[in-house]
């Protein structure tokens, strides 16, 4: 998901490791969902919907009671239950505070229960006109907003197949979750329409998309196909626009492995992001389609998601670096890729200023476990500083074991979920190094080094002299200086590990200036620089 707005498209003391993270939502590990049907009626009467959720659930042992999540009705907005069934017989449930609690009859291990209900969405299904004054109905889940539309287990840890199955008047174009495997004209000038992905898909990213579309096949990835889904009024600008995400998605597979999904759908839509990243059917704010290539950084943080946050998945809205972070960084690294390492260092240079801006009103780390509503999780820690996290690993590490760790975090967890710790691991068995002092002060450590320094050449040597001002804790990093003379740059690196320090660097010549991380590899603030 894309929070913040960028100029491209004019458009988001210590605290212990992992095994403590605050999220609140109730884990039910007994259980695990292996498959939605979600029935949906829409119609142009009225914003009221007919919904039926077919779950099937598998017990890890047995049987035990297990909640799914419904936003009940109050006032003009939610749902009334009208029946739950369990496999096919008269469920044994209540229903309160949002939870249908469900008590299984039998001590079968899989079950599929059903839940008949109806009611107008408040959040989650956004029904609206599009800027055009059509009507529309987008899904807009993001994070735990599914609830208001469809019952289910509304939080990451627990992914699962779904199908959805849309019944709407029949001069709306359909597009959803997964691959389509019916069109069907109904009686009384309705349609129904099914999509069916197979791949386990967390509630956050799960959509639909009914309104008049113009739409085109732009690409082709490897049997994968990229599909534009604009309105007709921007049918020509949007198939320019988003054709780049064949591209993107080429570039992605080979970088780091398998596409999980049935497709790639590229749609414009109502949504309160700049992008939602939804499982193969990504929403696209209604004014990034122009006809002028403006989107192509917001496609590519978007389509990073596939395989961060949707794929491997956080498993606790704590983590929620695992998707943000990484979709930041990822999108540079398509930059870099297709533009060159000087656009690398131009989009970090700016994340580093909005970081240091951002710590002087928030200071607080990337892991914040005092958070506990997954709506306050995105910050500029959790996309910008998550990303600047990565880009110092890649350094410390080098960019063959950093590429070799992320292809190999991503195969043990496609199709999963995992924290924090979850990552360390597998980059510490690639690297072979040690990194917890890295992901301590990094992640689980508010702010980063501010550094006051000067220099002196002194008899062949550069003398730097680094003090750290912060008060709270003292970094470890390396830091590259630049030694330049006559427009060329020498590199030097040095390993900061106190909190004042004086370096000693041989050069023949006094350098005209001293440059500190001229590359842009270490995450700092430059407090003063005097010679």
């Amino acid at each position: 998901m894309q929070k913040r707005v960028v100029p491209f498209f004019l458009a988001f003391a210590l605290i212990c490791f992992i095994g403590n993270a605050q999220d609140q939502y109730p884990k039910n590990e007994n259980v695990d969902v292996q498959h939605y049907v979600f029935g949906l009626s829409l119609n142009d009467a009225s914003n009221e919907i007919q919904g039926e959720t077919q779950v099937t659930v598998n017990f890890k042992e047995k049987a035990v009671p297990f909640a799914l999540d419904l936003v009940s009705k109050s006032g003009e907005f939610g749902m009334e239950i009208t029946e739950v069934l369990e496999d096919s017989l008269k469920a044994n449930y209540t229903y309160a505070q949002n939870k249908i609690n469900i008590v299984p009859k039998t001590q079968a291990k899989t079950h599929t229960f059903t839940v008949k209900y109806h009611g107008i969405p408040e959040r989650g299904l956004v029904i609206d006109t599009t800027k055009f004054g059509k009507r529309s109905f987008f899904g807009d889940n993001w994070p735990n907003l599914a609830r208001h539309w469809l019952a289910s287990v509304d939080h990451p840890y627990d992914k699962a197949s779904v199908e959805f199955q849309i019944t709407a008047p029949d001069q709306y174009d359909v597009v959803a979750t997964g691959e389509k495997i019916e069109e069907s004209n109904l009686e009384n000038g309705y349609k129904l329409t099914i999509y069916l992905e197979p791949a386990p898909v967390a509630t956050k990213v799960m959509t639909i998309g009914v309104t008049e579309f113009a739409s085109r096949l732009v690409d082709e990835v490897q049997d994968i196909p990229v599909t534009a889904w604009v309105y007709p009024q921007n049918r020509l600008e949007g198939f320019n626009d988003y054709t780049v995400a064949g591209k993107v998605l080429e570039y992605f597979i080979g970088a780091i492995g398998p596409y999980s999904y049935a497709k790639l759908a590229n749609m414009q839509a109502k949504t309160q992001w700049g992008g939602l990243e939804n499982a193969g059917t990504i929403a696209y704010f209604e004014n990034s389609v122009t006809g002028n290539n403006e989107v192509e950084p917001l496609i590519a943080h978007e389509i990073a998601h596939q395989w961060f946050g949707n794929s491997a998945t956080e498993k606790s809205w704590n983590h929620v670096w695992l998707s943000e972070g990484f979709a930041t960084y990822f999108c540079i690294l398509y930059l870099e890729n297709v533009y060159g390492d000087d656009r690398r260092k131009e989009e970090l240079a700016i994340d580093r200023n909005e970081i240091i801006s951002y710590y002087k009103t928030n200071p607080s780390p990337i892991v914040d476990l005092t958070i506990t509503d997954p709506m306050r999780v995105l910050s500029t820690n959790t996309y910008q500083k998550g990303g600047w996290v990565l880009n110092m690993l890649r350094y410390k590490l080098g960019d063959d074991l950093f590429w070799k760790g992320i292809q190999k975090y991503y195969a043990i967890y496609r199709n999963s979920n995992a924290l924090t710790d979850d990552f360390r691991h597998v980059m510490e068995a690639v690297s072979g190094e040690k990194l917890d002092d890295f992901f301590q002060q990094w992640l689980f450590t508010k702010g980063h080094p501010q550094l006051k320094w000067n220099w002196e050449y002194k008899k062949g040597k550069v003398v730097l002299n680094l003090e750290q001002l912060q008060s709270h804790h003292v970094f470890q990093f390396p830091l590259e200086i630049g030694l330049v003379k006559d427009g060329k740059t020498t590199l030097e690196t040095i390993q900061v590990n106190e909190r004042t320090g004086n370096f000693e660097l041989k050069t023949n010549t006094r350098p005209d200036s001293v440059v500190l991380d001229p590359n842009q590899w270490t995450l700092f603030e430059e407090m003063t620089t005097k010679k």
